[in-house]
């Protein structure tokens, strides 16, 4: 029983502050990349794996997000006055994203490759798992320095510790938001709690991955789009 989740969570209510001048007069997910705004390389890879349910944050010119939806059919869960962090993000706009486990995305990231949102859903089996991260080799990281953040056992079950770098998608299951009693925090907290039950797992994803946190990562990535392309 995989119970595929329908439902995504894009998180673009962040400041955006590494990317310097760029986010002086917009937010990060509308700066483009190859011609498309960031935000919109994420819709491509939800609207091909057809989940029928979008919700973003908004918080840094959250207006400019709300513009940039108009017309279609995404919900904007508005966090105002303050940042909630990712955690606090997803269970503010859990009345827009209904029950359930659901995928999260950040909007910082482009993809070429397979569909990193069906390549979850392949492997989700939900009376194992709380969470399932997608992770790549700090080889295939394009734009991303460091280790990694998971080592995955072999059955896949996520422990901390230099390995695989998170990609910033995940399916996750929301119930242990209640949990945590700061209205603004990490999703961190969660995934240390589900390490401790033995119930956080992660898998590997194929294909290219590119961070655009910085800017640097806008010409590595508009290169990793034309390798893909050839």
């Amino acid at each position: 029983m995989r119970q595929r989740p329908d439902t995504v969570m894009l998180f673009a209510a962040g400041l955006g502050t590494r990317m310097g001048a760029l986010t002086h007069d917009r937010p990060k997910p509308l700066i483009e990349v190859a011609g498309k705004a960031l935000i919109d390389h994420a819709l491509a890879e939800v609207r091909a794996a057809g989940l029928s349910r979008v919700v973003v944050n908004a918080h840094y010119r959250a207006k400019q997000i709300v513009a940039h939806v108009a017309g279609t059919d995404i919900r904007v869960s508005h966090e105002s006055p303050d940042l909630l962090d990712t955690g606090g993000g997803l269970r503010a706009a859990l009345p827009l994203t209904g029950p359930g486990p659901l995928f999260t995305m950040n909007t910082d990231a482009v993809w070429a490759g397979p569909n990193p949102l069906a390549a979850l859903a392949a492997g989700w089996q939900p009376e194992e798992m709380d969470a399932l991260l997608l992770c790549v080799t700090p080889a295939q990281a394009i734009g991303h320095a460091g280790m990694g953040d998971f080592k995955l056992g072999s059955q896949g079950r996520a422990t901390r510790g230099p390995g695989l770098v998170y990609t910033g998608v995940q399916i996750i299951k929301t119930d242990l938001l209640a949990k945590i009693p700061e209205a603004a925090f990490s999703l961190n907290l969660v995934w240390d709690r589900m390490i401790a039950a033995g119930r956080l797992y992660g898998m590997p994803y194929d294909g290219a991955w590119c961070d655009v946190g910085h800017p640097a990562g806008i010409t590595l990535a508009e290169e990793m789009l034309r390798n893909a392309d050839v």
